[in-house]
């Protein structure tokens, strides 16, 4: 993990310069180029790096919903959304903003908006409740960030937080085989595969404490390392072929005939 830059915990900058990225996000749908990175990525994502999606069926077609993934690479934005129709509003680090005029902009038409790093941003979570309120999607990354340790990392209470105070549906994703994603600069190109659980939701809590936060965000990120580790333990083939199993297992279940006790 050497390869991975140092990461900058704390944003020097005002809280205001971000507030027009805020407003962007409450008030427009992803834009232009949201399509045009999907069209851009899609062929890369499942070319290359052989992405394949599990339980899609799992992803409400409409509705304000969480997706909740691990993360390991920059790309993960591209592998989580790259099977499923919705557009995506991703929560992302505040130093993507501002610094490179053309990226800035890709970003905040194409729906992302920030969470100022190392101090306590309301903004994004205003910002999620708006999205929520118009039936949107938005994605945070369960551990609040990459993971470096070449695991899986920590739960971090934000997703919790998110989850308990909108009362949305919550899917909880793992994606596997993005920690290689580096090393393209060497044509290897890892295989990977998103694994959406079932939807999870939560009962509101309007102020929920940073325990409440804490314990919903190790819910919520239970399935997503159940999911991840059965990857790596069965392959993409082997986690398929059990449910499959375990669906035909269900359905002789249910029409099996059932007797009385006498």
């Amino acid at each position: 993990m050497a390869d991975i830059k140092p990461q900058v915990y704390k944003d020097p900058r005002p809280a205001e310069e971000f507030d027009k990225y805020h407003e962007w996000a409450r008030t427009h749908k992803p834009g232009w180029t949201y399509e045009l990175a999907r069209m851009i990525m899609t062929p890369i994502a499942i070319g290359p790096y052989r992405t394949r999606a599990i339980g899609t069926e799992n992803v409400p077609a409409d509705g304000p919903l969480i997706l909740a993934p691990n993360h390991f690479s920059n790309m993960d934005h591209f592998f989580a959304g790259v099977y499923i129709r919705r557009k995506v509003q991703f929560l992302a680090k505040s130093q993507l903003f501002g610094n490179n005029a053309i990226l800035t902009y890709i970003f905040r038409v194409g729906g992302v908006f920030p969470v100022r790093r190392g101090h306590h941003d309301e903004e994004a979570f205003i910002t999620a409740r708006s999205i929520f309120d118009r039936g949107g999607c938005v994605l945070i990354y369960a551990e609040g960030g990459r993971s470096r340790s070449g695991g899986l990392g920590e739960p971090r209470p934000g997703v919790g937080r998110m989850a308990l105070e909108s009362g949305v549906p919550v899917v909880p994703v793992a994606i596997h085989g993005s920690l290689g994603v580096r090393k393209w600069r060497k044509l290897r190109f890892p295989k990977v595969t998103v694994q959406y659980g079932e939807p999870m939701t939560f009962e509101i809590v309007a102020n929920p404490s940073r325990e409440q936060q804490q314990e919903a965000a190790e819910r919520i990120f239970d399935p997503v390392r159940q999911m991840y580790e059965a990857l790596e333990k069965q392959g993409r083939a082997g986690v398929i072929k059990a449910l499959r199993r375990g669906a035909a297992d269900a359905v002789a279940g249910a029409s099996a005939p059932h007797t009385q006790a006498r």
